[in-house]
């Protein structure tokens, strides 16, 4: 089928050093699901955190369905995510180190299963920040004075 995303944080890149990506699966409600097919969920303010061997996604809002009864669920409830045991021990040896944490990249659409990237980060500085943003315009300006030149 492919790939089709429902929400990304940009942000975490912009705030954080992301080393390495992690694909997870959630453990939804059926109505979530719904939501999510509608588009209607926001990572921005969210975090992942490990508790007893498990990773867990808190203040992730998925929009109530519409069309759901009281069996609806909690727009930002914690959500268990599933990962492989070896990931999860990996996750915990590099959550110990100083300074790094885990984000949500982005929730997406994979052959009909709704996966979630989880990115291990180091936090910028606001000096870095400056500098990701200068080589950014650099590359825009080539970018411009390539295209301009072969037209």
């Amino acid at each position: 089928m492919g790939i089709k995303i429902i929400a990304s944080n940009k942000k975490a890149y912009h705030d954080y050093f992301i080393d390495t990506t992690f694909e997870a699966g959630l453990v939804l409600q059926g109505t979530e699901v719904k939501s999510l097919r509608l588009g209607q969920a926001t990572i921005k303010e969210s975090y992942c955190r490990i508790r007893n061997g498990e990773v867990f996604i808190n203040n992730m809002n998925i929009s109530p369905y519409e069309q759901g009864n009281r069996e609806n669920h909690e727009p930002t409830r914690q959500r268990k995510l599933l990962l492989h045991h070896t990931e999860i021990d990996k996750l915990i040896r590099l959550t110990e180190q100083k300074g790094l944490t885990l984000l949500p990249i982005k929730i997406y659409f994979k052959n009909n299963l709704v996966k979630l990237e989880i990115g291990v980060g180091r936090g910028k500085q606001l000096h870095d920040k400056r500098q990701t943003l200068k080589s950014k315009e650099a590359n825009r300006e080539m970018a411009r004075a390539i295209k301009s030149a072969s037209h």
